[in-house]
């Protein structure tokens, strides 16, 4: 993955983690694999769990622990109404963003 790429990433994972959420509750692991699936192939676990960490602390998630096959209760993510909201914020915005930036691609400087 390119500079560029990554540092875009950084600014726009917490977006594409909390609509993963917004389709299902999950837990980090399956994050970062579909993540990799995606193609995001340097995707860092600890990036992930780092991010969860943040929207749990600002209240964008709720947390349920659950026994897990291997080892220690694993814990398994749900976007909850304030994180439902921050979600179509962001949408609203990646909106603004991208016709903006196709305008701007585009030529058109209106």
């Amino acid at each position: 993955m390119s500079k560029l790429m990554t540092e875009m990433l950084k600014g726009t994972l917490e977006g594409i983690v909390l609509q993963l959420l917004a389709g299902r509750p999950t837990h980090g692991y399956e994050i970062t694999a579909w993540l990799r699936e995606q193609g995001f192939t340097d995707i860092a676990e600890g990036t992930v769990y780092a991010l969860l960490v943040r929207v749990e602390q600002r209240g964008l998630v709720d947390v349920q622990k659950v026994p897990s096959e291997k080892g220690p209760l694993r814990k398994v993510y749900s976007l909850n109404t304030q994180g439902r909201g921050y979600l179509d914020e962001f949408w609203s915005t990646w909106s603004f963003l991208t016709q903006r930036l196709e305008q701007l691609h585009e030529g058109d400087r209106r």
